[in-house]
């Protein structure tokens, strides 16, 4: 019986990126081992029935903690900013969960085995959003010359949500920690640290986002165990683009030793011309090699 699943969630307009998701996991033999499980926020019928011949499981998305109906009228994909906090609930059968959002696809199986080792005796696993070629890791509004307004969007989220000033200035510059990528084990106390800032997050505060704000409370404020991977097991594209390494027919980080990347994540998306490549595999990016030559590329995973 499989003791490791990765999870993920979908709408019926994100159904193409999961099936690349899915594709790429399964492309690596050491796969058959991990169970595949897939929470359903809007699939539809003949979607879900494409899916079940390719994954474990498959639950419906609930509303885990109750929000106001008029905030998350017609998104049933914000379930993802609640329900990956309640993935025991879920998929009680397994002990060890690998979230990874449906805009992300695995590059090399080395990221998931080290996702899978950093949870263990009840850390969370994930990446800090910090890596070579980072510029600016929080905006400031300078005024009188020397004094600074905080822009930081944990800050920002923390203080509309209610939580506390001097939380809201732990958060305010440190590493944002990307939930789009996490590893935790299934008795772990790090979900209901997590359940209860996000509860308090929800009351007041943005319904997206409201995970992500409320694991950074978690590892700043509460102090959860916590093993931090490199970026490149969650390299949000977005912010800095790879390179590509025609040896390796693989794309890798930008800055020497060029390490190939493990998991690509298209958060935030890649546009072109007011186009995203999320939803339009079309789009194409001019990208280095790193041999110094310049190449037009798709960053997902159908498209390599």
């Amino acid at each position: 019986m499989k003791s490791k699943a990765i999870v993920t969630l979908a709408d019926s307009n994100y159904f193409e990126l999961l099936v690349e998701l899915i594709a790429s996991i399964k492309s690596f033999e050491q796969s058959n081992k991990v169970a595949i499980c897939i929470l359903d926020a809007g699939l539809k019928d003949n979607e879900v029935e494409i899916l079940k011949k390719q994954v474990d499981e498959i639950k419906k998305a609930n509303w885990d903690i109750d929000v106001p109906k008029f905030k998350v009228l017609g998104k049933e994909w914000l379930k993802s900013q609640v329900s990956r906090a309640f993935l025991p609930e879920y998929f009680p059968n397994f002990e060890k969960f690998l979230w990874i959002d449906c805009d992300a696809w695995v590059n090399d199986w080395e990221s998931i085995e080290l996702y899978f080792k950093a949870c263990e005796n009840g850390k969370l696993g994930i990446s800090q959003t910090i890596a070579p070629g980072y510029k600016i890791l929080s905006k400031v509004k300078w005024v009188f010359g020397k004094l600074a307004v905080i822009k930081s969007q944990n800050y920002k989220h923390a203080k509309k949500s209610g939580f506390a000033e001097h939380e809201a200035r732990k958060i305010a510059f440190s590493p944002h920690l990307n939930i789009g990528v996490f590893s935790l084990e299934k008795n772990s106390r790090c979900w209901e640290v997590w359940r209860e800032n996000l509860r308090k997050a929800l009351k007041s505060g943005s319904i997206f986002g409201s995970e992500g704000l409320a694991i950074n409370l978690s590892v700043y404020v509460n102090n959860i165990e916590t093993e931090f991977l490199p970026l490149l097991h969650n390299w949000i594209a977005s912010n800095v683009l790879p390179k590509f390494d025609t040896n390796l027919n693989s794309f890798v980080e930008p800055y020497l030793p060029h390490n190939k990347i493990g998991i690509m994540h298209l958060a935030a998306g890649i546009w072109v011309d007011n186009k995203d490549m999320r939803t339009n595999k079309d789009i194409k990016v001019e990208i280095e090699t790193v041999d110094r030559k310049k190449i037009f590329k798709s960053l997902r995973y159908m498209a390599r």
